[in-house]
């Protein structure tokens, strides 16, 4: 079934769409839940709950990508849920280690002002990654928005990991170049 098919059965408010969304991207958002929680049951939990959400919220909204749609609500659900518990011992180091190197090239909620800034923060950055080459964007994505390791990455496009942190390192470093010459950080 395709998505736009998915869709329609939100819209039309039949419970099949709950159980193909799940036969379709069910693997895929598990994916991303345990690349930030590293447990299965928190997963499994967070996938069910974007899910739920999905239900609620188309519509009205219409997703353009149902597969992406329902990653971001499993990621955001699952890094929530790392935060609520406060600790490292269930939860993935490795998402700590990835929010630090990130830290570096993107100011913090707390620096920013008004959702204004936020906004356009946002636009910038996407603008930036839009412009990156497609290996290198893909590679940034799958290390900061998925948070999959060098290794998973390396083993995707047939690097060393190390070659993968040089790419991040040097991609977050420009950034935050980016990111100084429209004004968000101070350079």
């Amino acid at each position: 079934m395709n998505d736009e098919e998915i869709i329609r059965l939100y819209f039309c408010r039949d419970e099949k769409a709950l159980s193909e969304s799940e036969k379709k991207y069910g693997g895929y958002c598990m994916t991303v839940a345990e690349n930030v929680l590293g447990n299965f049951e928190d997963s499994s939990e967070c996938f069910n709950s974007a899910l739920f959400n999905a239900w609620n919220s188309i519509p009205p909204e219409k997703p353009k990508n149902l597969k992406i749609y329902l990653a971001k609500i499993t990621r955001n659900l699952a890094i929530n849920k790392l935060k609520a518990e406060k600790t490292q011992k269930r939860g993935n180091r490795a998402f700590l280690e990835v929010l630090d190197e990130i830290s570096e090239a993107v100011p913090s909620k707390d620096n920013i002002e008004d959702n204004y800034i936020a906004k356009e923060l946002e636009k910038s950055i996407n603008e930036f990654i839009k412009k990156l080459p497609e290996k290198e964007r893909n590679i940034f994505i799958r290390r900061y928005f998925f948070f999959e390791s060098p290794e998973e990455i390396g083993d995707r496009y047939g690097f060393s990991s190390n070659r993968v942190s040089v790419i991040v390192h040097r991609t977050r470093k420009k950034l935050k170049i980016h990111l100084e010459k429209e004004g968000f950080l101070n350079g």
